[in-house]
């Protein structure tokens, strides 16, 4: 396993985070929220890399590589990466990378060429019907300073304001109506648990259509499925997630916070299933699809009406910016006007003096000449 580089340089990532990238300010604590890609912003991409491996080694995955990138931030369309800058510590909070699926291609096979199509394969029906509405969602982390108490508020609301970024894109995506990704349980999380967790969410969220199915999916063992149908006896998937929670913490665990933000935005999310990355630290990867409209309205209210205000607020200061402008361009004109008849006012007095001096000159003139 290779050493992760040093940080790269604050005011080099400050320099690359320009006013053109910026997306949004968070609800809470104060942070900032970008777009980049890996062209535009080459260092900010860079140490995007270097956190990315330092969070998920932190959990138990990461590449063993000194940075955690690949040809999918390289390519020529890269996918953008939106991430959380905390403007008071001058570092990076956390991210996830994402890409519509109008820009991805269809690979000879006819597979698209998602980040996860190497773990999931795509029906006809997805291909054709959903992904052209589709923003995949990927390496969302929160660096490790801010998953404990050490920032203070900063840490309380990290994955929070991770949370305002995709309520950004909801709005602001054109087409976009589902979000599709992988969610991560690492391997040496109890294993009774992470089945626990796949035996609720094919309850509640089974995808009966087949859209997205692991290549190789991961078995749930026949005494987990027993002892979960004992504990998952709700109709409504939230009063199942309370009996989840608390089986969960009767194994000395909590439910992985991702899963725990996905579950909590909906009530008609799709599971895939899930399957085991060996090229990534070996972890437990579950496939997840989020339909925007339906999530819940109070998600709606703290997540995306936020952002419908600020846009609002900021269109109400351009026209009002413009207004200025348009006042003072005014003023300007009549100004100038004013000065200009001013001018030319002045200039008919002289012409008139000039005149009237010249008529006098002449009858002084007349006078004075000698009378035959």
């Amino acid at each position: 396993m290779k050493e992760i580089i040093e940080p790269v340089d604050r005011d080099v990532l400050k320099s690359e985070l320009s006013p053109d990238k910026f997306l949004r300010p968070t609800n809470k604590s104060g942070n900032q929220i970008y777009i980049v890609t890996a062209h535009d912003s080459p260092h900010v991409m860079r140490e995007i890399g270097r956190l990315r491996e330092l969070s998920f080694r932190a959990g138990g995955g990461g590449t063993g590589e000194e940075i955690d990138t690949d040809k999918f931030d390289y390519m020529e369309k890269p996918y953008k990466q939106l991430i959380v800058w905390d403007p008071d510590a001058e570092q990076i909070i956390g991210g996830y990378r994402f890409l519509s699926g109008t820009d991805v291609k269809l690979k000879e096979d006819g597979q698209p060429a998602f980040v996860m199509s190497h773990l999931f394969n795509f029906n006809d029906k997805f291909i054709k019907e959903f992904m052209p509405h589709t923003i995949e969602l990927g390496r969302a982390f929160v660096q490790p300073d801010y998953q404990t108490t050490k920032m203070g508020m900063k840490s309380l609301f990290a994955l929070d304001n991770l949370w305002d970024g995709l309520g950004a894109l909801i709005h602001s995506v054109k087409g976009a109506k589902y979000f599709i990704g992988k969610v991560t349980i690492y391997k040496d999380y109890p294993v009774r648990s992470r089945e626990l967790i796949y035996e609720y969410l094919s309850k509640h969220f089974q995808d009966t259509d087949e859209l997205i199915k692991p290549k190789n999916p991961v078995a749930v063992s026949a005494k987990t499925k027993k002892l979960a149908k004992t504990i998952f006896t709700e109709e409504k998937p939230a009063d199942d997630y309370k009996l989840l929670i608390k089986a969960v913490r009767n194994e000395g665990e909590n439910v992985p916070a991702m899963f725990n933000a996905y579950i909590g935005l909906t009530d008609t999310m799709r599971f895939f299933g899930s399957i085991q990355d060996h090229d990534f630290g070996s972890v437990y990867e579950s496939g997840l699809l989020v339909i925007m409209d339906d999530l819940l309205e109070t998600k709606k209210q703290r997540y995306i009406q936020p952002y419908v205000e600020y846009l609002r607020k900021l269109m109400d200061e351009r026209k009002a910016a413009r207004k200025l402008a348009k006042e003072e361009k005014l003023k300007l004109k009549l100004k100038k006007e004013k000065e200009k008849a001013a001018k030319k006012a002045k200039k008919a007095k002289a012409k008139e003096a000039k005149d009237a001096n010249k008529i006098k000159e002449a009858k002084v003139k007349e006078a004075k000449t000698p009378k035959n």
